[in-house]
């Protein structure tokens, strides 16, 4: 009987995984997995009819071992029990935050935390990069503050499926493959800024709390880091804030702040509902701009956070799934009463360093949440904000790159400019796509001006033949084309000029214009032209864009 009862709960368990976990991909896979499931049950319930104890058994362990070795499977139950506890760390440390960001966008608390657990529990299935939580943040908050104060709530709904939708459309244009142009120094910046932005937010929390609070942090934290010396069982932030509970609400300490005095907590589940607002022109034209504004500043956090995760877990995600993930919860999330959401890089810290890895700590999350809050709202908001800040603090700390500080004595000057600005920017305008733009653009600059460097032309001249050859190397663009016309000398007087251009890269119409120029030039001067070696990639661009080679060249160019 034992054995019958853990078939059927095997069956079950893994035939809703593996159809969960087929969303977002192709009919046909659907169907393929359906296939093999139904097969693999075939061979057991033949098993049972022969009342063959051990084939059952046999065929019972080659369905665990296949499914084993099935992708989806690892992502969500090769870690279930700290992937759960984690879960249960992130949910509690998510409440305050999601009230705060609910308050900074002026709506009601409720507000952020449906839109948490909707966000979490999608991305949960669809997203990208396993292990990574997503809820309402800060960042969008800010940008949804002018919406809702001049709008109202009712086009904040509509604003974040909205999002969701240009979302969806990045990751079907692969828009997350741009992220392979954000150098490692923006990162770098992009993740201290984000530690010091985190640390900074704890400190209002100490504003007329006394040596009480101080001391209660400084429990926490002595529980967070002296813990893992005796045990690492369980994730030594959730002994943080169940210990320091215990203490307030034994003590009776009702000086301290708790989650409670941050909003009321909402009593019922949230429930399904479309905007209530004119589906007109009119409408879109209030609520796009801020639209494209959550969408842009949505993708680039979770990119950021989910290259961040890929580092701290040495494992690799999908940038394009993301993107669409990310659009899929925030419409969900939308239409539940939620505000726009995107990756949370301290939450997802907070996950990693307690154990969590795979989905299931991220749908955790979002399912604790909405049990905290609706079944066990009385109880959590009493936690004292000391042992979130404990935690927050725990994140602030363990996020920041302190090694990037040695570094700056040995990374080349301007990787140091690029990571320094970036954390500056970011920090003082509390805008990520601020300080990432800044960085990527700071990148962009040196190494153009790196690259063009790099551009050598020597000459050698064969008196008998009263020939120069001119020999190129390096990288023509449109930083080193006129540093490349003006290595030429149109007065020397010599029969042919012979241009050596199999060490070069023409990549641009920069380089085209001022190979044209070169060439027409010494036409112009009666010299004869030979240009040779050139790569198949660069002849094929001067075969469409050139001007030399073209009839009528050197009458378009009497003028120049």
């Amino acid at each position: 009987m034992a054995i019958f009862f853990d078939f059927n709960f095997v069956i079950l368990r893994e035939f809703l995984h593996a159809s969960f976990a087929t969303i977002g991909t192709s009919t046909a896979r659907i169907l393929q997995v359906i296939k093999v499931l139904l097969d693999q049950l075939r061979t057991l319930c033949l098993a049972a009819r022969q009342s063959r104890q051990q084939h059952l058994l046999l065929a019972l362990l080659f369905f665990k071992l296949n499914m084993t070795n099935n992708k989806y499977f690892q992502e969500w139950f090769s870690n279930p029990r700290r992937d759960v506890i984690a879960g249960t760390v992130v949910a509690l440390a998510l409440i305050p935050e999601a009230i705060a960001f609910s308050i900074i966008a002026g709506v009601d608390p409720k507000v952020g935390l449906y839109a948490s657990f909707c966000i979490a529990v999608v991305i949960a299935f669809i997203g990208g990069r396993s292990g990574m939580i997503s809820a309402a943040t800060g960042a969008m908050a800010v940008l949804l503050v002018s919406l809702v104060r001049d709008h109202g709530l009712e086009y904040l709904l509509p604003a974040t499926i909205l999002t969701g939708l240009l979302q969806i459309l990045a990751g079907a244009f692969k828009l997350g493959n741009l992220m392979r142009f954000v150098s490692r120094s923006v990162v770098t910046g992009f993740v201290n800024a984000l530690a010091i932005i985190i640390f900074m937010a704890q400190l209002p929390q100490f504003h007329d709390q006394g040596f009480l609070m101080y001391g209660m942090v400084a429990a926490g934290l002595a529980i967070i880091y002296g813990l893992p010396l005796l045990t690492t069982a369980v994730p030594s932030p959730l002994v943080c804030i169940v210990v320091l509970t215990g203490v307030s609400m034994s003590m009776g300490l009702e000086t301290l702040n708790t989650v409670g005095d941050m909003g009321d907590l909402p009593s019922t589940l949230p429930i399904f509902l479309l905007p209530e607002v004119p589906l007109n022109f009119e409408t879109l034209g209030i609520i796009l701009p801020f639209a494209i504004s959550l969408a842009i500043v949505g993708l680039l956090e979770s990119l950021m956070t989910s290259t961040i995760v890929d580092d701290l877990t040495d494992t690799s995600s999908d940038k394009n799934r993301e993107c669409t993930g990310q659009g899929v919860a925030n419409i969900v999330s939308g239409c539940f009463g939620g505000m726009a959401g995107c990756a949370m890089i301290g939450q997802s810290v907070i996950n990693v360093q307690s154990g969590g890895r795979g989905r299931l700590s991220t749908f955790s999350a979002g399912i604790i949440l909405l049990i905290l809050i609706v079944a066990m709202g009385g109880l959590v908001s009493q936690i004292p904000m000391a042992a979130l800040v404990a935690v927050m603090i725990m994140v602030s700390i363990g996020t920041f790159s302190w090694s990037s500080i040695k570094d700056l004595r040995i990374h080349h000057r301007t990787s140091s400019v690029v990571m320094i600005t970036t954390v500056l920017t970011t920090v003082f305008t509390h805008n990520l796509a601020y300080g990432v733009g800044a960085g990527v653009l700071l990148s962009a600059l040196f190494f153009a001006y790196k690259v063009s460097g790099q551009l050598n032309i020597t000459s050698a001249l064969e008196v008998s033949k009263k020939e120069r050859t001119y020999t190129v190397r390096g990288q023509l663009f449109f930083v080193s084309a006129s540093s490349f016309a003006e290595a030429f000398d149109f007065r020397e007087v010599v029969d042919k000029v012979r241009i050596d251009v199999s060490a070069a890269h023409f990549w641009d119409l920069s380089a085209i214009n001022a190979l044209d120029r070169v060439v027409l030039k010494f036409r112009r001067e009666g010299t004869e032209v030979d240009l040779f070696g050139m790569n198949e990639a660069s002849q094929t661009l001067i075969l469409e864009v050139a001007k030399y080679d073209k009839p009528g060249a050197m009458d378009e160019s009497g003028g120049h």
